[in-house]
Parts: C-alpha cells; structure tokens; sequence
C-alpha cells in the first residue's frame, strides 16, 4: 500500500529528518563496495579506504582531533560510552533521553530547575569528595530543546577529576565549536541529521579511559562496518543547515503560541533553533497529534522513544510540571526541508484548535 505523503507537513525532524540526497547518492555508492572492510584482499582494502575516509569526515565536521567510533546509532553510542567508561560512578541528567536512562541503571540523577538546567550547585556537590564520575548530559534536551551550559559543567566535572559524555544526538555539525574542548565523549547520531538510520559514532578524547571489548573499531565494538550507511553519514554533513533561519522561525513561533493563549517549554532557557515544546492549556496532546495529523501536520508528544507511551514525560515532571499540564504538550522541530509557509500553516490550525477547545470550555 502507497501513503501519500507529498502534501503533508512534516515538523518532526528531531525524531528523524529528510534523508538528504547525497547521503542517498553516497549510501547507493558505498554499496558497490561490497566487500568485508576487515578483509586484506583488495576489494577489503578499498572498502576499509573508503571507509576510513568516511570516518575522517565525521570527525572534521564536529573539529574533532581525538579517536571516533562509529556504531549503530546514538544510543548504541551512549550505551558504550556509560558501560565501559575507566571511573565507577555515573550521573545523568533528570531530563535526559531514555537510551541513557536504560544504559546506565542506578545511576545517580542530577536534579534541573524549572528552566530544565542542571543545577550546578547539586553537581559540584556530588562530585565532591567523592570518587571519580562520568557525568551524561544532553547538547540540546530533544523534546524542549533546552541547551545545557555545558563548558560549565565540565569546569565542575573535570575539577573533581571526572569525565564528561555529551549526548550531541540533536546538535547540528558546527553549531557549538567549542563542545570538543569541554566533552570526554560525544555521542552522534546520522539519521538527526539528514544521514541514514543506523549509523552513529562515539568522539572519545582518550581511548585509555574506555574499556575495550574487543572486536573491530579498534577494539571497541564488534560486528562487521556497515560501509555504505558510514557514507551516507560522512556525505550528510558536507551539507550546512541554515540555523539562522531554523531560530527566526522558532521565535515566530513561540511568539504566535503565547499570543494565542498557549505557554512556550523552557522559554527562560538557552534552546535549540530547531526545537520547541508548546502547551495547549485544556487539550490533551493525544488529541493534538489526532487533529493535527488529520490537518495533514506531523508533530509529536515528546521524544520519539517515548511518544507512543502513555506515560506522562519525565523531561517535564523533572522540570517541575504537574498534570494535567504536562499532558498537554507537543513539540515542533524543523529540519532543512522547513519552509516559513509551513510554519504558518501548523500556527493556523493550532490556533483553531485552541479556539475550539477554548468554546467548548466557556
């Protein structure tokens, strides 16, 4: 069965975006080198030069000097860097995504004010004294889109002699050039950023502060290299998105919500251009999703891990929301396909929901 698509608005880029199409031209390529990358014939030894070509790239789009892994994905990213990381305690943030959540039980939770920022004094306070830890924190949360500040952070993590991973999933290669003189790890991700599904990567400053497990990626994840994805990755960044206009959007877009009646996530917080939460007071964000996607508007209530549970989300309860609030929140996230029209479009049909909701009320 065909679902036409081609009509529809798409405004859920931060769960996965438009495929760009040299990622798919670089993706069909690299499948014509078919062979093992670990093999030392010649068909191996141009696959493992194509592919480590592939891997220079990803590195110098993020001005990365040190080793990178790549994997299957962010979460497998994550996964490795919280399960294997040389220091015995671990610490994420309360809003952080639930791949990170799930790699790392037990963990202790570093509480964030109201504006989902890490309380900087809780951190300094459980990092002293204490034996060495690997703080986990997000660039950008990817439901609020809240940015952390995280050179500060890593003062307080690195002065108590511990390691920083950041969850970079949802940050456009270039937007913060200094995050590689601050992180320990960076995880990644290929499909947040018009690359294909599958394919991720690990920056690590220094391989001594990772266990080994032995395998490939120099001895740090097994499994044979998906070539033709590392490709379409690497090709996927060559392409700047426009972050200017992704921010002027944004704040024509906050600004028509609070003027229609609605309240902005983390309006306080430095965020993300591409990224913003939305609460519609009255109407749960189940039925948003249901009339927006009649209206032809794709969005979504929370993190795509996350968004088809009905579970209320632990991003905004961390932040202080209580229901039925926190049931009432969508978000919108742009992507390079993102047109202003398009954003007029999902302000109009907003507003007629609210509209409706807010006559039923009276």
């Amino acid at each position: 069965m065909t679902i036409e698509l081609a009509t529809r608005i798409y405004l859920d880029h931060a769960a996965t975006t438009t495929m760009l199409p040299a990622a798919m031209a670089a993706v069909e390529a690299g499948m014509r080198h078919w062979a093992n990358p670990s093999s030392p014939h010649a068909e191996g030894r141009a696959a493992r030069a194509a592919f480590e070509q592939a891997r220079a790239t990803i590195a110098a789009a993020h001005g990365w000097s040190g080793e990178t892994l790549l994997t299957g994905g962010a979460s497998e990213a994550l996964a490795i860097a919280l399960g294997r990381a040389t220091v015995p305690r671990r610490l994420i943030g309360a809003t952080e995504h639930d791949a990170v959540i799930r790699a790392a039980p037990g963990a202790e939770v570093m509480p964030v004010d109201d504006s989902g920022l890490i309380d900087l004094d809780r951190l300094a306070a459980l990092l002293a004294d204490s034996p060495p830890a690997l703080v986990a924190v997000q660039w950008a949360n990817s439901e609020t889109g809240v940015r952390q500040p995280i050179g500060d952070i890593a003062a307080i993590v690195h002065a108590a002699g511990g390691l920083l991973l950041v969850d970079a999933a949802q940050m456009p290669p270039g937007a913060d050039p200094s995050l590689g003189d601050h992180a320990d790890f960076i995880a990644l991700s290929s499909h947040k950023r018009g690359g294909p599904p599958g394919v991720g990567a690990l920056l690590v400053r220094d391989l001594a502060t990772l266990e080994p497990s032995g395998g490939q990626e120099r001895g740090y994840r097994a499994g044979t290299e998906n070539v033709p994805g590392v490709l379409g990755y690497a090709a996927a960044l060559g392409e700047m998105p426009d972050i200017a206009h992704w921010a002027a959007m944004r704040a024509r877009l906050d600004d028509a919500i609070l003027r229609s009646g609605g309240e902005v996530v983390g309006a306080a917080a430095p965020r993300h251009p591409a990224i913003g939460s939305y609460r519609m007071p009255g109407v749960a964000a189940t039925v948003q999703l249901i009339r927006l996607d009649l209206a032809g508007i794709s969005v979504s209530a929370g993190s795509a891990c996350s968004s088809g549970s009905m579970k209320p989300s632990h991003v905004l309860a961390a932040m202080g929301w209580q229901e039925p609030a926190l049931r009432e929140v969508v978000r919108v996230s742009f992507g390079a396909t993102t047109s202003d029209a398009e954003i007029d479009t999902f302000i109009t049909a907003w507003r007629a929901i609210a509209r409706e909701a807010r006559s039923r009320a009276a």
